[in-house]
C-alpha cells in the first residue's frame, strides 16, 4: 500500500491565466529531455496543439523565450528550452522543494491524523 505524499500544486498567476504551474513544468522538462514539443506532448499524455499552446503562454509570458522552435520542413523540427527556460524550470522546482521543506512540520502532523489504510 503506498504512503500519503505531500504534493506541492504552485501556480504563478496573472489575472486569470496560469503562466508557469506543474503541467507547465513539466512540459519544460520533457522538452529539455526530448528535444521536440512533439515528444514531450506525446511522453505527458498531451495533444501536440495543447503542448504547443503552453510553449505560447510562457514564452509571451517571460521576458525572454523558455523554448525555442524550429521548423520541421522535410526533417523533423526541435525545440530546444534557452538559458531563461532552464533557469526557469530551475527555480520552479527549487520552489517546489522549499514549499515541501517548509510544511514539513505540519505535513507530519497531519499525517498522524490520517487513517493507517485509506477506505
Amino acid at each position: 500500500m503506498p504512503k500519503p505524499q505531500l504534493l506541492p500544486r504552485l501556480r504563478v498567476l496573472h489575472a486569470d491565466a496560469i503562466l508557469l504551474g506543474p503541467g507547465k513544468a513539466d512540459l519544460l522538462e520533457e522538452i529539455g529531455k526530448r528535444g521536440t514539443i512533439r515528444d514531450a506532448a506525446e511522453a505527458l499524455g498531451m495533444s501536440y496543439s495543447r503542448a504547443w499552446k503552453l510553449v505560447q503562454v510562457m514564452n509571451d509570458a517571460f521576458r525572454e523565450p523558455l523554448v525555442v522552435l524550429q521548423r520541421g520542413g522535410a526533417v523533423r523540427g526541435s525545440s530546444e528550452l534557452t538559458d531563461t527556460g532552464a533557469e526557469v524550470l530551475r527555480l520552479y522546482r527549487e520552489m517546489e522543494a522549499a514549499a515541501i521543506a517548509g510544511a514539513q512540520g505540519a505535513w507530519d502532523e497531519l499525517q498522524r491524523l490520517l487513517r493507517k489504510v485509506p477506505r
